[in-house]
């Protein structure tokens, strides 16, 4: 019996906080419908974007194969074969310099002569990368054409030679290598060999191919992979080799230099005690010569271009923050009474912003033609855009007790604006400003690369071009520090302001 007025008591209890009740009940509810919506939400997306299909598509491998050329680089011998079956190797413009000579890259070489070329079984010999075996000449007369005695010798007649391949081994890093004659390829990856026939342009396995071979159609060229060793191409008369090595080649100096291939004990003697290898001037001079101007990496035009976007972001925000200033007391509504400058003032704001910094780098562009100008102006139209926005709503954010009591000390609306109401928006200001400083210089590298010039549009090229990613880590690697400095710098600066108005 006692059990009916309890539950008339929690009855009573109900209705008297229903609200409090419900506002706790749809607590305990949100929880599975916020998940309930994130599911949904991420099923559409995968659904609309066909992220499946683009993940089932996406070429994985030539994916690791760019992450792989960022930190390495490639030697490239290649070998072609002759009608006649005579092979020659070149390397192309690589890491090497003019004669090329890998310990890797083993030749057996034999002499013959052009006009005969069934003679070019002659002297045969094994040496590192090309070293032309030893030749001597002879001349073989017909017995009725023997001088009569006391008559002079005729002069023997110099025959043409030439130094052929017959014969080579490269040797890849890792457990892979290929051994190449006119006629066979016989590749070897870990365990496994397969070996491919070469005749009449074609090239044809000798039984199945294993997975890290790939051949599209009968008789064209099979690619052959290895991993972060590299990879080979053969067909009918060509095999490229593609070997690669950790680090970045010739990063101080190019194969033009005098200081290429020297180590680097040497080259800090030459620099500091040795002779002068430029009469007109010290080696030290020389060395840094040789390092701006190097071809391979071209550091000086780096360096110039990573300043010009240093420069266009500060020139930018600096000119967009300086027109933000006074246009943004005229946005404030508790600045300026007139509604008309208020609205005008803001939806000028509002256009500014709405338009992306990459759309007016891209009208600039065509406007100004392709450089710095460009992109700094993009910059200054979309910050004055967006800090008068910001500095608007923190001049009608201010307390306004202290810009009361200035003015109640007589003052001319002048001082009024210049002591009750600058010291309190100076620091904000200034905050905002510094962290669009350091944002900019991030974003004038996106707006470089559609012609807005700076390091922006020279990643852009080395990108396009698909063939030297070490030089984009390099730049990558630049924009980063660059990045990581003036965010230490901003973040430094901005503190020491936000403690001194907290002061």
């Amino acid at each position: 019996m006692s059990a009916v007025p309890a539950l008339s008591a929690l009855e009573e209890l109900a209705e008297r906080h229903s609200d409090t009740l419900r506002i706790a009940a749809n607590r305990a509810r949100r929880l599975p419908l916020l998940l309930c919506g994130l599911f949904v939400y991420l099923v559409a997306s995968w659904w609309f974007f066909s992220i499946g299909s683009i993940l089932a598509a996406a070429n994985w491998p030539i994916a690791g194969t760019y992450l792989a050329s960022w930190v390495s680089y490639e030697i490239r011998p290649e070998f072609r074969i002759a009608p006649d079956g005579a092979m020659t190797l070149s390397y192309g413009r690589g890491p090497l310099g003019k004669d090329p000579k890998p310990d890797w890259v083993r030749l057996e070489t034999a002499v013959r002569s052009p006009e005969k070329p069934a003679a070019a079984a002659a002297a045969r010999t094994t040496a590192p990368a090309a070293t032309p075996a030893k030749t001597s000449s002879f001349n073989f007369m017909s017995p009725d054409a023997a001088p009569m005695a006391g008559d002079a010798a005729p002069a023997a007649p110099q025959e043409k030679v030439e130094t052929v391949i017959t014969r080579a081994a490269v040797m890849l890093s890792g457990a892979a290598s290929l051994a190449i004659t006119p006629s066979q390829v016989d590749v070897k990856n870990g365990d496994e060999v397969v070996s491919i026939r070469l005749a009449d342009g074609r090239a044809e396995p000798i039984g199945s191919l294993p997975g890290w071979a790939e051949q599209k159609r009968a008789g064209e060229k099979i690619v052959l992979s290895f991993g972060l060793a590299g990879w080979a191409e053969v067909s009918g008369d060509r095999i490229s080799v593609r070997n690669r090595f950790f680090g970045w080649a010739n990063f101080l100096f190019d194969t033009q230099s005098p200081f290429f291939g020297k180590p680097y004990s040497e080259v800090w003697r030459l620099v500091l005690s040795g002779d002068r290898i430029d009469p007109s001037r010290s080696n030290l001079a020389l060395a840094w010569n040789n390092i701006c101007y190097n071809a391979e990496w071209q550091h000086l035009d780096v360096w110039t271009k990573l300043l010009q976007t240093i420069v266009m972001a500060f020139a930018g925000t600096l000119f967009a923050a300086l027109l933000a200033f006074p246009l943004a007391f005229l946005a404030a509504r508790t600045i300026t009474a007139s509604r008309v400058l208020n609205q005008g003032t803001k939806r000028l704001f509002d256009f500014l912003r709405s338009v992306d910094m990459f759309i007016w780098a891209l009208f600039f562009t065509r406007a100004f033609g392709p450089g710095p100008l460009a992109g700094m102006a993009a910059i200054f139209f979309t910050d004055t855009g967006t800090l008068g926005k910001l500095f608007s709503e923190a001049l009608e954010n201010i307390d306004d007790r202290q810009r009361e009591g200035v003015r109640s000390l007589g003052a001319s609306p002048l001082s009024v604006q210049r002591y009750g109401i600058l010291p309190q928006v100076l620091p904000v200001f200034a905050s905002q400003t510094l962290y669009f400083w350091e944002s900019n210089t991030r974003s004038a590298t996106i707006i470089g690369a559609v012609g807005a010039g700076g390091i922006g549009l020279k990643l852009w090229e080395a990108i396009r071009t698909n063939s030297n990613w070490a030089n984009v880590a390099y730049m990558v690697l630049l924009l980063l520090l660059v990045v990581f400095i003036f965010d230490s710098l901003s973040n430094a600066l901005r503190s020491r302001l936000i403690g001194r108005v907290n002061a």
